[in-house]
């Protein structure tokens, strides 16, 4: 099965390079690297000119910084493989656990697989308490409304069908994705799994851009896209 990985990009000058080179060495054999930079300005830009478009399958340039939900709507419909697969740019997530990730696609057993931060035995690192209770309480509230048991609607390793993913349109650019794709596939009643995967999350000072605000407004897409809909 080819799988397609889409890279969003928004001012990772620092870890671009080493995030194409790992997802390059990954052990996964047949897969296509499309990468989306969203209007960066700190040097992203000229260095996937200049180092990265000849080491991947495409690269598309945002004219203005317009969201992680706007760059993934780009970069899924450039797709063309059988299954698709978020990888942010940070380093958070494992480019080596793609296999585990779509395994349950591979097996014709679902439709969209979720990575969770919260099962399994793989490292992850210690961070905020405050991110962590309030990924619980979205999470909670989506699988209230959505009736999915899931431990980590906002996880940004989730791995789609490619049909399945450019069937839906996505209407958020932002953080507002994560509540939007899961209130949108439970209702198509997509075959929905869990693995669990490693995490390494970056602090603030390391250049992690999530904020506040940004789970508020997670908070009202649950509601907007399971009940206004």
């Amino acid at each position: 099965m080819k799988l397609s990985v889409v890279i969003p990009v928004y001012n990772e000058v620092d870890t671009i390079d080493k995030v194409v080179g790992a997802v390059r060495r990954s052990a996964y054999p047949n897969k296509e690297i499309i990468v989306v930079d969203d209007g960066s300005t700190d040097g992203t830009r000229e260095k996937l000119k200049q180092d990265i478009e000849p080491l991947v399958d495409r690269v598309v340039y945002h004219e203005r910084n317009k969201g992680k939900g706007a760059a993934l709507r780009t970069g899924f419909a450039l797709a063309t493989g059988e299954a698709v697969v978020v990888q942010d740019a940070d380093l958070e997530y494992d480019p080596n656990q793609y296999g585990r990730l779509i395994q349950p696609i591979l097996e014709n057993k679902a439709d969209v697989v979720y990575g969770s931060r919260f099962k399994g035995a793989d490292p992850h690192r210690v961070v905020y308490f405050w991110h962590w209770l309030g990924n619980a309480l979205l999470t909670l509230f989506s699988n209230v409304f959505t009736d999915l048991n899931l431990s980590d609607m906002e996880t940004g390793y989730k791995a789609f069908r490619r049909e399945i993913v450019q069937s839906i349109q996505i209407e958020e650019d932002r953080f507002g994705f994560e509540p939007e794709i899961t209130a949108k596939v439970a209702r198509k009643g997509c075959k929905i799994y869990e693995v669990g995967i490693s995490y390494y999350g970056r602090t603030y000072k390391e250049g992690k851009k999530i904020n506040g605000w940004d789970g508020l407004w997670a908070l009202w897409c649950v509601l907007k896209y399971n009940c206004l809909r």
